[in-house]
């Protein structure tokens, strides 16, 4: 079967089809799957009934895999691999988290617009999310095109955002949803990290705005003008016409890539449906600026 991709939107997704994940990718099929992802950002391949082994090894066609994305939560409570991401609403014994679940609160955070791990010195690549159990109703995931919100600024904001660099926490991320006490080992995993407030795609040359809600400083600048900044651009990033909104189906496999999106979950009735979403995510090449004491 060939492989075809069919754009969903003018600027970002498409989806694509002829492509078995369940199997070993040939180099070819990598090929294309990045070469899809480097033009639209984000790919929608249905009907992958992945095994979780299965997922961990095409995830790894495109580069080293991040581990300890849900390092909140105690090893003996993990219900997934330590490569996952777990975004389900279930604990390890398959009930649906409580109310005051603190891992349910914390994944409240997927809710804000975000780009994965760029609170982490080098970044994510792609994150790569499979739906074991979806809602069709509610739930949808929203991706941000990075690219196009970067191409429509004036070009003085261009300039002024060019060489700018900010600085990334979960602690900062957090903040925002009412998290106020965090232990002092918290704070040091947590320590911020700079990444380019602009990045330049290694491919295509096209550059992007880096933002995420990890943001909580540019360095250089007073805190209150670099948060109302950073809004200012959040909410020029997510107009309607650069976002794609995924209606989730089950068995989609959905890949992003964070160096020029952003995304975020739409609320559910969590606490009633199951949801049961596996994310793997792969690293950058490397850091977007050297790092220093944030």
């Amino acid at each position: 079967m060939p492989i075809e991709t069919r754009p969903l939107t003018p600027h970002i997704g498409a989806v694509m089809t002829g492509v078995d994940a369940r199997r070993p990718q040939t180099p070819a099929e990598v090929a294309a799957v990045e070469a899809g992802m480097d033009r639209h950002a984000v790919l929608v391949l249905p009907g992958q009934d992945l095994t979780d082994e299965q997922q961990l090894d095409f995830s790894r066609n495109f580069g080293p895999l991040e581990e300890g994305a849900n390092s909140t939560v105690r090893a003996n409570e993990l219900r997934l691999a330590p490569t996952f991401a777990d975004v389900s609403n279930l604990d390890k014994s398959g009930a649906k988290l409580a109310r005051d679940n603190e891992r349910r609160m914390a994944a409240l955070g997927n809710r804000l617009w975000h780009s994965d791990a760029s609170f982490r010195a080098v970044p994510a690549r792609y994150s790569i999310l499979s739906g074991r159990i979806v809602t069709t109703d509610s739930g949808n995931t929203e991706f941000a095109d990075m690219r196009a919100a970067y191409d429509a600024l004036d070009d003085a904001t261009k300039a002024e955002v060019e060489d700018l660099v900010c600085e990334h926490s979960l602690i900062y991320s957090r903040q925002q949803l009412g998290f106020t006490e965090f232990l002092p080992d918290e704070r040091v995993s947590m320590k911020p990290v700079l990444q380019r407030l602009v990045r330049t795609h290694p491919v295509t040359g096209r550059k992007s705005l880096y933002l995420s809600a990890h943001i909580g400083a540019i360095v250089g600048w007073p805190r209150p003008e670099a948060m109302a900044f950073a809004r200012d651009l959040m909410e020029h990033a997510t107009r309607p016409e650069f976002v794609y909104v995924h209606r989730w189906t089950r068995h989609d496999l959905v890949i992003w890539d964070n160096r020029t999106t952003m995304h975020r979950v739409r609320r559910f009735d969590d606490l009633n449906i199951v949801r049961d979403m596996r994310r793997t995510t792969t690293r950058s090449d490397g850091p977007t600026v050297a790092q220093q004491a944030a």
